[in-house]
């Protein structure tokens, strides 16, 4: 049976400030929770009803009811296991290779699409400003569909790292280059804006190569794409690079 304390600490899980207080955040579902089992993230608590199958040999697994399952979960319908994963620390920033950086990314449905175009297309890390939503939000790891116990996502001061980075910096912007004809770099950084405004005036400054997806449409009437849609373009292009 569920006590007061883990049914309050799980909902208290729901905030960013206490997901932080803890170092916890929670995860729910097979194929998500699975997933994390598998990695190197360390769980906390497994809570799960008497018909899921314990295969990675869990020791803190909880059997609960699926009346109980539904005071914890964040979905009305929840799927047989919600658990607490502690949450890693990643320090080091890679100076080599393709980044991805996020500045100010709201939505926790892109961030996860994002993180799992970075498993997708093999980009080593994430880095985010410090503004951007939390990878561990709920919605968030959701929608990573597990992609996110293969990424390190860093938080930090992005204006501080591209001004100390030396590799070259793209920029996704309206008024870019045409990405298909531009000469592009592997070893770069490539810079996503948020969704309403785009990069920023105090990141624009240290982009070094502003890039642009054309239209292809006669009527041109569409006036962007989705940052999460805009990602998966740029990092195929990217990507193609020897």
């Amino acid at each position: 049976m569920l006590s007061n304390n883990q049914i309050k600490l799980i909902n208290q899980l729901k905030q960013k400030k206490f997901r932080q207080q803890h170092n916890l955040f929670v995860a729910e579902g097979i194929k998500t929770v699975n997933e994390f089992l598998r990695s190197e993230f360390t769980v906390k608590f497994l809570f799960a009803t008497d018909d899921y199958t314990n295969i990675y040999n869990v020791e803190n697994l909880q059997i609960v009811s699926q009346a109980e399952l539904k005071k914890i979960s964040n979905y009305k319908s929840p799927n047989q296991i919600v658990s607490i994963f502690e949450i890693p620390e990643y320090e080091e920033i890679k100076d080599y290779g393709l980044t991805l950086a996020l500045d100010d990314i709201n939505d926790p449905g892109n961030l996860g699409t994002i993180i799992r175009l970075c498993d997708w297309f093999g980009v080593d890390q994430l880095v985010c400003s410090k503004s951007t939503v939390d990878c561990y939000n709920s919605k968030t790891v959701q929608a990573s569909m597990g992609s996110l116990s293969r990424l390190p996502v860093i938080y930090t001061d992005i204006n501080l790292f591209l001004k100390n980075d030396t590799r070259s910096i793209y920029g996704a912007f309206l008024e870019g280059e045409n990405v298909y004809r531009s000469k592009l770099k592997s070893n770069a950084i490539l810079v996503m804006g948020n969704e309403a405004n785009g990069i920023s005036q105090s990141i624009e400054k240290f982009i070094s190569h502003k890039i642009t997806i054309p239209h292809f449409s006669k009527d041109q009437q569409a006036e962007s794409l989705n940052v999460a849609m805009a990602t998966a373009i740029l990092l195929s292009v990217f990507k193609q690079l020897k």
